[in-house]
């Protein structure tokens, strides 16, 4: 069902190992390719360089798979849900997959203004036993300040890593690997790296795989 009312629709959807390598640029370009072949209509900005009103809530770091990415987009003609999974799922690449669609307000604020934390899922090799683990997870948890700095190709980044990590928790240990969950900051203020946790932890090994098990939005 179609209709000539604005639209903002909000779309959940999930990236697969097939497409963990694909940069943020990328996947945007790779929306708006599938979006115009189904024959969404899309609202543009205003300005010397127009650009379709599509918006992705927080990047997803080059290597990371995620089942909680969200994106919201802005349509000139209405269109249902259903209507929207049906004929968009049919132009996108395997390894991305719509898994709900919902209308909301054209007035609030923007989705990347909204978001406040991310949430992993990361496994990582390791020799620890789970009660060392657990133990150096609280310890973590239980500093005031992490200072920590990135090399960065604009020079290194020094900051608070314990700022920037909200809890932490053990999901599973089968030795020689564990999974931790993470659940990071991820603003303006600053986001979370689930590869720094791991290192500030104590674990050797870059994680043998990131997962992105939600993103968690002000509620008001």
């Amino acid at each position: 069902m179609v209709r000539k009312d604005p639209q903002r629709l909000r779309i959940r959807f999930c990236r697969g190992e097939e497409v963990k390598f694909i940069s943020h640029l990328d996947i945007m370009r790779l929306w708006q390719r599938a979006l115009h072949r189904a024959g969404v209509s899309l609202a543009y900005s205003e300005g010397f360089s127009p650009h379709p009103r599509i918006s992705l809530a927080a990047p997803l770091p080059i290597g990371v798979t995620s089942e909680a990415e969200l994106m919201d987009i802005f349509g000139t003609r209405w269109v249902s849900p259903h209507f929207f999974i049906k004929a968009v799922s049919q132009q996108l690449p395997s390894g991305v997959e719509i898994l709900q669609v919902y209308q909301i307000a054209l007035s609030l604020p923007s989705l990347q203004s909204q978001v406040r934390y991310a949430e992993y899922r990361v496994e990582v090799e390791t020799e620890k036993e789970r009660k060392d683990i657990e133990a150096t997870l609280t310890s973590l948890l239980s500093l005031k300040h992490l200072p920590w700095q990135h090399q960065r190709d604009t020079g290194t980044r020094h900051y608070d890593l314990r700022a920037l990590v909200d809890d932490l928790w053990l999901t599973s240990w089968c030795y020689p690997h564990c999974t931790i969950g993470m659940r990071l900051r991820c603003d303006s203020s600053g986001s979370g790296r689930p590869e720094q946790v791991t290192t500030a932890l104590g674990f050797a090994e870059h994680p043998q795989s990131i997962h992105r098990t939600k993103l968690v939005l002000r509620t008001s």
